[in-house]
């Protein structure tokens, strides 16, 4: 069942708000489940204020196959009849309406808050010799604050349930009533190894709803920047991998890459994360030739490197039996939460915003999907190799015919009672943003779904029947962002 919209929506193109259409909560309810029934994915699925104190819950359904996004909405009150019985992609997006409206979705399974640690009620099992385990908020070493509890029998994992909300800073509240300057300091922050990431996806929502236009040179720096984020937190992935099984060459050669790849974005803007390089409009550095010689001899340099680096890991027949069939997802599974990225990937889905909701240089230049099929460590570590190798094929093919040009167009005032949805996939998957703005052009509500929103349930699920010692390695094989979810 599709919900029609009128005009269609794309990714990163405005509609007026009483474009989107208005349903019953039954009639709401049946379209989402129905939409999900036949292929769509929850993209977003939130609140906000409507009138008579009551909340206006909105839902983004993306469609792959089309590339388009069907927008519907429904008014509720204290209550309403939960989603997540009959669509578990809503299990998560339901728990943070709850958290942040006080409405209840009645008949949920597990309802409970997302970001509030010191409110949740962690799940038991009861029985003989079966014992808890606590792992956190506090880790050793530098790492996001994040409580994980196994429920465990000897060292077999019966559940594990994941309790975040540690970093919550409160974003989506900020951005309120912007843009302002900050605003996007506080997108690139957002989830600091993502600055390029949602910088885009922020920008290309302003973009839209002040109808702007982006240079072809500037659409293809920010590609190039995009992808360059991508190689180098995929590379150090593959680095941390070889490290949580033992496997120091791999490790450390690609601690040492990764600054390579870091190094290249700082090349073109001076800061190593991008931050400062994606303006409204545009991009706010650009690079002159004898620049773009040096950028494409350091990837060169770097492809060798993570070449070599990355073959050790393949080579070792003791590293393969360490992530075959370690944290394994079933297609089905991945497909039932609605899991994003490189985790949907290693799942052999085909899900990858380039391909299915293209904006930008992605338009015309496309990365072919990388996918896997076993939905385990390795799966995931391939999918990364992978991407790695396509996308240093892509910089290389958009740097040797970088158009001439203006590097950014800047933007006007945005426009009044407007909703865009913007989508751009980050190096863990599809990021979203929802803009929404007021009768004088500000924004009335902007929301932000980070991949890891996404991908926290798959973390869970891969651990079932799995050691506990397989935790720090089924882990990092997702790479999880802590401050990305909280917000």
């Amino acid at each position: 069942m599709r919900v029609p919209a009128t005009p269609p929506v794309y990714n990163g193109a405005a509609v007026n708000t009483r474009d989107v259409p208005e349903l019953a909560v039954a009639e709401f309810r049946e379209a989402v489940i129905r939409g999900v029934d036949a292929g769509a994915r929850i993209a977003a699925f939130f609140g906000q204020s409507s009138a008579g104190g009551h909340v206006r819950l909105i839902a983004v359904l993306a469609q792959g196959d089309t590339g388009t996004l069907d927008l519907l909405s429904t008014v509720v009150g204290e209550t309403y009849p939960a989603l997540t019985p009959d669509c578990t992609q809503a299990h998560w997006f339901e728990r943070e309406i709850a958290e942040q409206w006080n409405v209840q979705p009645t008949g949920h399974p597990w309802l409970k808050p997302i970001r509030s640690p010191d409110a949740t009620e962690f799940f038991r099992v009861e029985g003989s010799e079966v014992h808890e385990v606590g792992v956190g908020p506090v880790h050793a070493g530098v790492i996001e604050p994040g409580h994980f509890r196994f429920q465990c029998h000897g060292e077999h994992v019966l559940h594990l349930e994941i309790a975040l909300g540690y970093q919550h800073r409160g974003v989506e509240r900020a951005l309120v009533g912007g843009p302002t300057k900050r605003t996007v300091h506080y997108l690139e922050t957002l989830a600091g190894d993502t600055s390029v990431g949602h910088a885009t996806a922020y920008c290309q929502a302003l973009e839209a709803l002040s109808s702007g236009h982006v240079p072809a040179r500037a659409a293809v720096l920010r590609g190039v920047a995009l992808e360059l984020e991508r190689l180098a937190n995929h590379t150090g992935d593959l680095g941390a991998l070889a490290g949580d099984v033992g496997f120091l060459p791999t490790a450390a050669y690609c601690g040492r890459i990764r600054g390579d790849f870091l190094n290249m974005t700082a090349l073109i803007c001076g800061s190593r994360f991008g931050r400062g390089l994606i303006h409204p409009g545009g991009v706010a550095c650009d690079v002159d030739a004898a620049r773009v010689r040096q950028l494409l001899e350091r990837l060169e340099h770097a492809l060798l490197d993570v070449t070599q680096a990355v073959n050790l890991l393949w080579e070792k027949p003791s590293v393969q039996a360490r992530f075959e069939s370690t944290g394994a997802l079933s297609r089905e599974l991945c497909i039932a939460l609605g899991l994003v990225g490189t985790a949907a990937r290693a799942c052999g889905v085909e899900r990858d915003v380039r391909q299915e909701f293209p904006s930008g240089i992605f338009r015309f230049a496309q990365i072919p999907v990388s996918t896997w099929h076993s939905g385990d460590v390795f799966a995931r570590a391939h999918v990364r190799w992978l991407e790695i190798q396509r996308s240093i094929a892509f910089i290389r093919e958009q740097l040797a015919t970088l158009p001439e040009g203006a590097s950014c167009a800047g933007v006007g005032r945005l426009a009044a009672n407007q909703l865009v949805v913007s989508l751009v996939e980050g190096w863990r998957g599809e990021i979203c943003h929802v803009a929404h703005t007021d009768a004088a052009g500000r924004f009335a509500h902007y929301k932000v779904i980070d991949p890891s929103f996404h991908n926290w349930a798959g973390l869970a699920m891969a651990m079932r029947d799995q050691q506990i010692s397989d935790f720090p390695l089924c882990n990092k094989s997702f790479n999880l962002s802590y401050c990305g979810h909280d917000l």
